[in-house]
């Protein structure tokens, strides 16, 4: 992978360094209910500071539709992250435009401002030359720390890195890294773990990933889905029938690329779905017709257990099971336990990432011990299936 310009290759101290973070953070009641996103730009922003940059942060929020609207300011945003960040942190009521190049001409070094939401424009999405321009006649330098919003060609993700000397910040680069150990230059042997509901999502990913792994792992309803197109009768479960063929010219591929495929061999089906609702485990064969599967059994969890051990690389992503609804969250909870383990003993480089995942984690308690968890949502899924990125693309050195 080529290499990418950091904040080690330029001198931020007193510069304007228009940086675009990612602030799409969960809002209940009016409240913030996640501060992540915004702890993980922390490490940039403190460096910036510390060097005394002048701190310009650029982000979106929500999806607005006809301009400006209350309900997806980021104003409320600016507080909760000054607070996170320890720093004031000024609001802007506008991200281009005579307001906001004045307050970015004013402030000192070390200070920070949170422009108003770029997506309050049509030219941000639309990629608008012009935009990009305004945004840049408030900043002397990029920097993008925002992976989550690296797979669009936006004007504050890939616009701004035409216009200005464009750096990676170091959530970004930590990223980067991450990604780089977990598909581009893994240790083998690399095991993918991939769940979730639907094959149709993830059809993509499913193909790039046979030529790259050493093994995959398929759970969820997806798994499903390849076991109707080996004639296996899954009863009621969630299942793309339509989809078979594709199935089965993925466990054809694999094949040819020498890919192990390790699908479900026994099951935890219910009649209902619902919490603690009566369940039994079954061979996958053995399917009751009335009943569907939430969750692989315990001679599967041995299985994937078994690959995590023969491991040297993990990349996850999706759910196991029904993981929301005990009982069907044991075996992702226990597939998660093991892998976080063999982390922890410095044995596996465990790489995961996508918004079920890292709920799966969190509930399983090990979110901390993988090597690296993406919150980037769509960019991560994107980079396992492997897509160029163009936030990424305009930060290589050339």
């Amino acid at each position: 992978m080529a290499a990418f310009r950091t904040l080690d290759d330029v001198d931020v101290s007193n510069k304007r360094v228009l940086v675009r973070v990612d602030l799409n953070v969960p809002v209940q009641d009016g409240k913030i209910s996640d501060t992540t996103r915004i702890e993980r730009i922390k490490p940039t922003i403190t460096e910036l500071a510390d060097k005394g940059a002048r701190i310009i942060l650029l982000a979106h929020f929500g999806r607005p539709k006809n301009g400006p609207d209350e309900t997806n300011s980021l104003k409320p945003v600016a507080e909760v992250a000054a607070g996170i960040f320890g720093r004031p942190v000024a609001f802007v009521p506008d991200c281009i435009g005579d307001v906001a190049e004045a307050s970015a001409a004013a402030i000192q070094g070390g200070d920070i401002l949170l422009f108003e939401n770029t997506r309050f424009h049509n030219g941000e999405e639309k990629n608008d030359p012009e935009f990009a321009k305004a945004l840049a006649r408030s900043g002397d330098i990029f920097v993008n720390d925002a992976f989550s919003a690296a797979h669009r060609a936006h004007a504050s993700t890939e616009g701004l890195a035409h216009l200005l000397p464009a750096y990676a910040g170091r959530t970004m680069q930590a990223e980067l890294d991450a990604l780089e150990k977990g598909l581009g230059n893994p240790k083998r042997p690399v095991v993918a773990i991939v769940g979730g509901a639907k094959v149709s999502t993830k059809i993509d990913l499913l193909q790039n990933l046979v030529g790259k792994v050493d093994a995959l792992v398929i759970g969820g309803g997806m798994a499903n889905t390849f076991l109707a197109a080996q004639g296996i009768d899954v009863g009621k479960s969630l299942c793309e029938h339509d989809l078979a063929e594709t199935a089965r010219s993925i466990l054809k591929a694999a094949e040819q690329s020498e890919c192990a495929i390790v699908l479900p061999t026994d099951a935890v089906v219910a009649r209902e779905f619902k919490a603690n609702a009566e369940n039994q485990v079954v061979s996958v064969d053995a399917v009751p017709s009335d009943a569907m599967i939430l969750d692989v059994g315990p001679q599967t969890v041995g299985a994937i257990a078994g690959w995590i051990d023969k491991a040297a690389t993990v990349v996850w992503n999706g759910p196991l099971g029904a993981f929301e609804i005990a009982p069907f969250d044991k075996a992702t909870v226990a597939a998660a336990k093991h892998a976080a383990a063999r982390t922890t003993d410095g044995g596996l480089v465990s790489v995961a990432g996508g918004g079920d995942t890292v709920s799966a984690l969190n509930h399983a308690g090990v979110e901390d011990q993988f090597t690296y968890v993406s919150t980037a949502g769509g960019a991560f899924l994107e980079w396992m299936e492997g897509k160029e990125l163009p936030g990424v693309q305009v930060l290589k050195q050339t």
